[in-house]
């Protein structure tokens, strides 16, 4: 079995900061990928950050320049440093993790219980 458990969500407001993790444990041979997705009332799921076991990252448009995305292999666990906060940031932001369970295993796509992001003054 994989959890992803995140952790670090909660309400900030206008223009603060908020730092997500989200630790991967269980039976993990290894990861390809990590990442973190959002959810707003009314919307699809989209892509905030990723980031690959190199450390190659992508962003979303609207969070370039204010949200960093980083992991730690040793501990299979991404973060997410969110900067300069805006109300339409505001979400349930999930963690995925694309991994493999076994030497030459298929890799899948696991998901965390997703954590509230809440930005209101």
């Amino acid at each position: 079995q994989v959890q992803l458990v995140e952790s670090g969500g909660g309400l900030v407001q206008p223009g603060g900061s908020l730092r997500l993790s989200c630790a991967a444990s269980g039976s993990i041979f290894s990861i390809n990928v990590m990442g973190w997705y959002r959810q707003a009332p009314g919307k699809e799921r989209e892509l905030v950050a990723d980031i690959a076991s190199g450390r190659i990252a992508r962003y979303a448009d609207s969070v370039k320049g204010r949200f960093t995305i980083s992991r730690d292999n040793a501990k299979n666990t991404v973060y997410l440093e969110m900067n300069s906060l805006k109300p339409e940031d505001a979400a349930v932001y999930y963690c995925r993790a694309n991994l493999r369970r076994f030497p030459g295993g298929p890799s899948a796509d696991y998901w965390g219980q997703g954590t509230q992001v809440s930005v209101s003054s």
